[in-house]
């Protein structure tokens, strides 16, 4: 009996071990030997669906399918909650990774002069309130897609005596952006660069 038990012990725990690596192949994913280096953490594979529609009518006429929009957004939402609070710290090294060239180097040079200004930027990000895609288009092999994101944050600037100079520490404000975002199509880094940005 105890070896009929033995048996059965061996037949569950197998079971079950290959239940847990199913899981786990279904929420990780899989390497296939074919991605460039994982240098994205904000653009989920809902961003690379995209790749899929180059030569479908939804590049002609903008008419991408509800499910990739929304696959995008969740990417893009997490992207521009965390450029803004990096921004704001001063994190020259995690908006290198995020940011188109120019881009960035536009935001270093601020980050810079308020640092020789011993300037303070404190920023409360509240929350998004809406984010949608107002266009995509692909220019030769370059994808741009413009999203406008509707946020709340509280947002001050204070001088080296921790005088506020700017903004208001107690209130929060609604912040209407519209960013465009690129990529190469060819390429194998699946990060969507941030190249532009302008507010409503």
């Amino acid at each position: 009996m105890s070896g009929q038990f033995g048996f059965i012990d061996i037949i569950l725990l197998a079971m079950f071990a290959g239940f847990i690596i199913l899981r786990l192949r279904n929420i990780l994913g899989r390497k296939t030997g074919h991605q460039g280096k994982p240098t994205s953490r904000y653009f989920p594979k809902g961003m690379e669906v995209l790749k899929d529609i180059e030569n479908n009518e939804a590049i002609r006429t903008g008419n991408i399918e509800e499910e990739v929009k929304k696959n995008f957004l969740k990417g893009a939402n997490i992207a521009y909650e965390t450029i803004v609070t990096s921004f704001a710290k001063g994190d020259k090294k995690l908006l290198k990774g995020l940011l188109g060239k120019g881009l960035f180097e536009d935001f270093a040079s601020v980050i810079d002069e308020r640092k020789q200004k011993n300037l303070n930027y404190e920023t409360t990000f509240i929350g998004i309130k809406s984010s949608k895609i107002l266009e995509f288009k692909k220019i030769e092999n370059i994808y741009k897609v413009s999203v406008n994101f509707v946020s709340e944050i509280i947002t001050c600037v204070k001088d080296k005596n921790n005088q506020v100079i700017e903004g208001d520490p107690d209130t929060i404000k609604t912040v209407n952006d519209v960013w465009k975002f690129s990529k190469n199509m060819w390429s194998q880094d699946p990060t969507w660069y941030l190249v532009e940005t302008s507010q409503d």
